[in-house]
């Protein structure tokens, strides 16, 4: 469990980078982060982003092994128009980090955990969009077939909703199934360095290969090991589940009645966007492709996730 000596919210600095939207006054905008209780071994840190008029809400979901500052920008830039949230999942930031034998850190585990979030924030689901990246999607796809009315609307990218490895980059298809799954498991906490450095850039060319905003890459450094449990760890036991949730989610696609819309980076390294195409089209999901982006088009462009909301509202 978190120590529960910073209960308060604290106010974080926001800034307006060229690729979101410079010049923009931002001095009525508030963003704040703390943490809140979801379930007994659950508490997950939160940033949310207040706006002076909120026509509705935005929950931001992030992926490996990103931390909920990843959309920082992004949610400066909305919140002139939405109140916006995000978390750090279970395993990842400053969130809980329970025993894998109290919380398994499963799609499913997540899915429970996104619907307990938008219970205990008290966010009006009738007024939110979710927006959901790489290990985020799959668990939005599952509590929206397990509540229709879990959001207004469902944006998901950059993900494998089916049991498609063939879609996948190596190192993920390993994680599927042992012994390959716990040697990726302790390569990857024994490059954890090189990974935060450069996961993002993998796939691109020089010419469209990027930095992370220095405070990022220090939050999502510090906070790769928490407890005694890494982010790697987390992503290793969620894909020990990933088959079994990929399945659920295929075998009762016809209940996703909450409208989706699919984003995908045209060159992602990690999950071909064939993977993009078939979900949107067994789906009935409108599909954008991203032409020159990666696996994580939300840092790549940002822009284009600020228009992709605004787009879906």
């Amino acid at each position: 469990m978190l120590k529960r000596s910073i209960p308060l919210f604290f106010s974080v600095a926001l800034s307006a980078p060229a690729a979101v939207g410079a010049g923009a006054a931002y001095e009525n905008i508030r963003a704040e982060i703390g943490y809140i209780d979801v379930a007994p071994d659950i508490t997950l840190r939160r940033m949310v982003t207040h706006s002076p008029n909120p026509k509705g809400t935005v929950l931001f979901l992030h992926g490996f092994p990103e931390t909920l500052l990843v959309w920082k920008d992004i949610a400066a830039e909305l919140a002139k128009d939405y109140e916006v949230h995000a978390i750090d999942w279970p395993g990842y930031g400053l969130s809980s980090r329970p025993e894998p034998t109290k919380f398994s850190y499963s799609p499913r585990d997540y899915a429970d955990v996104l619907a307990a979030y938008i219970k205990a924030a008290r966010i009006n689901r009738s007024e939110l969009t979710i927006y959901a990246t790489d290990i985020g999607s799959l668990p939005a796809l599952l509590a929206a077939i397990k509540e229709p009315d879990i959001a207004r609307k469902i944006v998901v990218g950059d993900f494998a909703p089916f049991n498609r490895p063939q879609y996948m980059y190596e190192s993920l298809q390993n994680l599927k199934g042992e012994p390959a799954a716990s040697k990726t498991r302790m390569y990857m906490n024994e490059t954890s360095a090189e990974i935060l450095a450069n996961v993002y850039r993998r796939g691109l060319p020089p010419e469209r290969q990027f930095d992370l905003p220095a405070d990022v890459l220090k939050d999502m450094t510090q906070g790769w090991e928490q407890f005694g449990i890494t982010s790697a760890d987390a992503f290793y036991h969620y894909y020990s589940y990933f088959t079994r949730d990929q399945d659920h989610l295929e075998t009762h696609l016809g209940e996703l009645k909450t409208p989706v819309k699919v984003v995908w980076g045209e060159n992602d390294l990690y999950i071909k966007k064939a993977m993009g195409e078939e979900f949107a089209r067994r789906a009935g999901a409108t599909l954008t492709v991203l032409p020159g982006i990666g696996h994580y088009p939300h840092l790549q462009t940002p822009q284009d996730t600020v228009a992709e909301i605004r787009a879906a509202n």
